[in-house]
């Protein structure tokens, strides 16, 4: 409890009193306030005599502070009429969450062809048992052989499970980057760009970490054929596989996560606090700064994330990230480290965009509902005070 919220009761020693007799004499209604309509009465007896008030100091009369914030909270009227006030009955955890899941979901779908593109680019020159193994494949050549092989449905093969995985993991990312910025302040109660650095590369690590055999599920599910279910896919990794192969890649993804959330947060939280405040509360620069964060990162941590795609297929050559990446420029060259860029990036911007404005669209909505709810009560506070001083 905060110093200025601590109650002390302090006993002293009154001269000449003997014996006192309290009692209050009128009780008060339920949540009503105590100092309002209760009495307080004393008999006291001093040097033998009675007396009614005699050696007395002070009584102080508390009453409860949940009743009391109780007392002035908006009526249903009220919230009726301000219908933002309710968004502050919402923990602020829980808004995130939501937010955030339901961004995440709507951005992988949107996206899911691309990604689609993005990853048989990626893995195709590993894919086990195949002639054209060593044989890239083009940007329209991977979207004209889905569509030839599997139809419309297979641009969005492999979606279900990752916006299964995305709820979990916006949720997880979200929180753990705003617990951890408070972690990393300083003792003035600033951050500095290591430390949002270090915030971004935690909260990345964390969701990974949580939600990464979902997203080995997703993989597997999308580019290897024969399978139709996360279920199907989940009891074959098992059985011939063990345990450890919902892991294969965790250490490449960590390394390729860390550095893309850390510079991608960063730079969007830099930016947006460098702006004029009158542009910081627009949509627009949300929009602008996000895309520009999210090209950022992709161009400098892609290389990683190849690695960990082919890491991840059953029947990889590759045992570590040391033996990947000149295994890959062997093969295809520098040029093969960024195979699929450009879809990913035409995927990543609209998703990194989407869900880091409206990550920030909620805080500020938040903010917002909180304001107008303190607002509500304040007012409620001083009817309930004219009332009483009439």
């Amino acid at each position: 409890m905060r110093d200025k919220e601590r109650a002390i009761l302090c006993f002293q020693t009154l001269p000449n009193l003997k014996t006192t007799h309290c009692s209050l004499t009128e009780t008060t209604h339920h949540r009503e306030p105590l100092w309002r309509n209760a009495q307080f009465s004393c008999r006291i007896r001093s040097d033998g005599r009675n007396g009614s008030f005699g050696n007395f100091a002070s009584v102080s009369m508390t009453e409860n502070k949940k009743d009391k914030g109780n007392e002035f909270a908006p009526s249903k009227a009220q919230l009726l009429k301000h219908p933002l006030a309710i968004l502050a009955f919402v923990p602020r955890d829980a808004a995130i969450f939501a937010a955030g899941a339901v961004a995440g979901a709507a951005a992988k779908t949107v996206t899911a062809p691309l990604d689609r593109i993005k990853l048989l680019m990626q893995i195709h020159g590993v894919r086990a048992g195949q002639e054209s193994a060593k044989k890239a494949i083009g940007f329209i050549e991977a979207i004209v052989m889905i569509g030839k092989e599997e139809g419309i449905k297979g641009y969005w093969k492999g979606n279900l499970p990752q916006v299964i995985r995305i709820i979990p993991y916006s949720a997880v990312q979200l929180f753990a980057y705003e617990t951890y910025k408070n972690l990393f302040k300083g003792k003035d109660g600033e951050l500095s760009v290591i430390g949002r650095l270090a915030a971004g590369a935690c909260a990345g690590m964390t969701s990974t970490f949580v939600t990464y055999p979902l997203d080995v599920l997703r993989l597997r599910l999308a580019v290897e054929p024969g399978y139709r279910t996360m279920s199907e896919i989940a009891l074959t990794m098992l059985r011939e596989e063990g345990v450890a192969s919902f892991y294969y890649g965790l250490g490449p993804s960590l390394l390729g996560i860390a550095p893309y959330i850390a510079v991608n947060f960063c730079i969007f939280d830099l930016v947006k606090k460098s702006l004029p405040e009158k542009y910081q509360q627009k949509t627009q620069s949300s929009l602008l700064t996000a895309v520009v964060s999210a090209a950022v990162a992709t161009l400098t941590c892609y290389p990683l994330d190849t690695v960990r795609r082919q890491m991840q297929m059953k029947g990889t050559p590759y045992k570590s990230v040391l033996d990947a990446i000149p295994g890959i420029v062997q093969r295809d060259g520098v040029i093969g480290l960024y195979r699929g860029f450009v879809p990913n990036a035409l995927k990543t911007l609209p998703n990194s965009s989407i869900r880091l404005t409206t990550f920030d669209i909620v805080k500020r909505l938040i903010a917002a509902s909180e304001k107008e709810f303190q607002r509500i009560v304040e007012e409620n506070r001083q009817k309930q005070s004219q009332v009483a001083n009439n």
